[in-house]
């Protein structure tokens, strides 16, 4: 088992390995590939923690960070990590691949110094890394209602100064996280085609 970074001229095997992991699970289709596709030229992302973990000369997983922003209640900017997406292909899925990249990396973005993790998603799985809910500290997802518990917003602290000079705060990710319609439409013209299914999961 081999935890490295992507060369160049991986990058269209992997968004299409990306594509392959996402296909159907929160909509009908993806938009992770476009995303990664997008993160790479901003410049939120961050190389140096973006990984994919390969097997006998297959990649199986991948994951990627970029840098968010910390909007204070006294409109301060303060820069913290958050990473996504991180997925693993569907026939290699639930055999620790995905724990051991973000293990991985957490250590690694405690090394570089960074103080904090922000995310979102599903708390049952992420607890267990060390993420907990981030209306704990006051501060939530730029647009959420501060009145609601989102418990899928989370964060990892490193630095726990860091942590408590934020009376009250504002998550921003980076723009490349969001995709237009036709934006996907476009970039799915460069991959095979695919059918998109509705799920009963999709439904809200």
């Amino acid at each position: 088992m081999i935890i490295r970074q992507e060369k160049t001229n991986e990058f269209k095997e992997l968004e299409n390995i990306i594509r392959e992991s996402f296909w159907d699970v929160y909509q009908p289709g993806c938009d992770e590939h476009l995303v990664v596709h997008k993160l790479r030229n901003d410049k939120s992302y961050v190389k140096e923690l973006s990984f994919v973990i390969e097997e006998n000369g297959k990649i199986l997983g991948f994951i990627y960070y970029s840098l968010a922003e910390i909007i204070t209640k006294d409109n301060r900017v303060l820069k913290a990590l958050t990473f996504g997406p991180v997925g693993v292909l569907p026939e290699y899925q639930g055999k620790g691949y995905g724990t051991i990249l973000i293990n991985f990396t957490l250590e690694k973005a405690k090394e570089l110094g960074y103080p904090a993790i922000f995310i979102t998603g599903n708390p049952d799985y992420y607890h267990r890394f060390g993420f907990v809910s981030a209306s704990k500290f006051n501060i939530y997802l730029e647009g959420m209602d501060e009145k609601e518990e989102a418990s899928f917003s989370m964060v990892k602290i490193f630095d726990e100064k860091w942590i408590d000079s934020i009376d009250k705060g504002v998550i921003k990710i980076a723009e490349c996280y969001y995709c237009t319609k036709n934006e996907i439409e476009e970039f799915e013209k460069s991959f095979p085609k695919k059918e998109k299914h509705v799920k009963e999961s999709q439904i809200r």
